[in-house]
């Protein structure tokens, strides 16, 4: 399952890139939330890697990301994996105009067992009002992080 939104800002796109892309300020916003936050950056690929572990719906849950693409100012790219999903987020920084920029934020969310299966199923019926929720929560983390 696919989803996507965008936020506009009156800001060069790299300016927009660096702070979206400032991974310790984003690990700080992350931990005020309750989030439990594990560096992997020793990883044997060379690759940097988190650990996070939260409370969502009464139950603890635990999400590995990787960074995977990272090209600056423009695209970087994480996949994560956790018991029921896989996922991969992308975020992109497009130069509207000089001081004007887009973030597109696209996210895919793979199942992975039958579980999992139902719950994208059932969520696919609800689909406009999760995009509506993401789009609030994305423009909420771009403002967080331009703010820092």
């Amino acid at each position: 399952m696919k989803f996507s939104t965008r936020v506009d800002k009156n800001i060069p796109a790299a300016e927009l890139f660096d702070a979206v892309a400032n991974f310790d300020r984003i690990e700080h916003m992350l931990i005020r939330r309750g989030v439990s936050v594990t560096r992997g950056d020793d990883m044997p690929d060379g690759t940097r890697g988190w650990n996070l572990g939260f409370d969502w719906r009464g139950q603890r849950r635990e999400l590995h990301l990787v960074l995977v693409q990272f090209d600056r100012p423009e695209k970087y790219a994480m996949t994560g994996e956790s018991k029921p999903f896989e996922l991969r987020i992308d975020m992109t920084a497009v130069a509207l105009a000089r001081d004007r920029s887009r973030l597109i934020f696209e996210l895919e969310v793979k199942p992975r067992n039958m579980r999992a299966r139902l719950i994208l199923q059932t969520a696919k019926l609800g689909k406009t009002q999760i995009d509506r929720k993401l789009s609030a929560r994305v423009a909420q983390f771009v403002d967080d992080a331009m703010a820092g």
